[in-house]
């Protein structure tokens, strides 16, 4: 009994809104909560809008490797035409350690071992992605508690699979903290 409601609240999804971020660039939101649900991306209308706009188009493809990245290529991407040049695959040390068994209140305390049972859940995520012939940048959104042992474990980790790493201080330092980043993909 709320289709009324929800009708009044996405009368204007229909159309793509243009925001501005904090460093006063563009970002199209367009799709709603978790845009749709079942796929969980933004609109191809979005999409091919920003392509028109600028030199590169970043879309969120959210939900993982397992699914979001999936249905991305397998759905919008094949119903709309669309080839992406490459993939962002976004981690945390924090989420890492936690798939290798350490206990949420133990995730700031450095722990190779666990990093080492862990990282099978991004391994197989790139492998997905390596399905689809798309080179992949693996980054990780730091932490103050992540180490450089840590760091440098993922990053050989990561070349050994062929994927391209950078570490993201977005967080702490803006948009120069994604240049390293945004680098590696316009590469």
């Amino acid at each position: 009994n709320a289709v009324g409601s929800m009708a009044a609240l996405l009368k204007d999804a229909i159309k793509p809104n243009l925001v501005q971020t904090l460093e006063h660039t563009g970002a199209l939101v367009h799709g709603g909560p978790f845009a749709n649900i079942a796929h969980g991306c933004n609109s191809v209308m979005a999409t091919r809008t920003a392509l028109k706009l600028a030199d590169v188009a970043i879309t969120e493809a959210g939900f993982g490797a397992d699914l979001g990245a999936e249905k991305f290529f397998d759905i919008k991407c094949r119903k709309a035409g669309i080839h992406p040049d490459a993939v962002v695959l976004v981690a945390t040390v924090r989420a890492l350690k936690y798939n290798g068994g350490v206990p949420k209140d133990q995730l700031s305390e450095e722990n190779l071992e666990a990093l080492k049972k862990g990282i099978v859940n991004l391994e197989k995520h790139i492998e997905n992605i390596q399905k689809y012939h798309v080179p992949v940048v693996v980054t990780l959104n730091s932490f103050l508690t992540d180490t450089e042992a840590e760091y440098e474990f993922i990053r050989n980790f990561c070349e050994e699979r062929g994927c391209e790493f950078a570490l993201s201080e977005v967080w702490a330092k803006g948009g120069d903290g994604g240049i390293e980043l945004a680098e590696k993909v316009i590469n």
